[in-house]
Parts: structure tokens; sequence; C-alpha cells
């Protein structure tokens, strides 16, 4: 069985690294936004901003378990 994303391309974007208009698709995979170029096959992710910070700030342990 094959699961077929939603891809949608992105009018007027350049791709950040060829710089090619219009060659920029837009799609959904585990929740997180990707953007692909059709052109060159430059990939790029957009986390939530939730999830950003939560793994920039500092992690504080509270206790060790031990079995």
């Amino acid at each position: 069985m094959s699961l077929q994303r939603k891809k949608r391309f992105i009018a007027g974007a350049k791709c950040p690294k060829c710089h090619e208009l219009d060659s920029l698709m837009l799609y959904k995979e585990n929740d997180v936004e990707k953007i692909e170029c059709v052109e060159c096959g430059h990939k790029q992710s957009q986390v939530e901003e939730s999830v950003a910070q939560a793994t920039t700030q500092p992690q504080q342990v509270i206790g060790v378990f031990k079995p």
C-alpha cells in the first residue's frame, strides 16, 4: 500500500539554493512541514515553534532512576 503525500507548489517562491522561481513544493511528513525544490532537490524542514523552543532550552535532571 503506497501512501501519497499531498504536495502544493508555492507560487512566486525562489529556491534558496539554486534561486529557480516557482520550483518549490510544500508538503507535510510526520506533522512537519517540508519544502523541496523540484529543480535541484534542495530540502528544508519547518518545525513548530513550540518544538523548536523545547529543543533549544537547557534540560534539567530531576532524578535518576535506578532499578
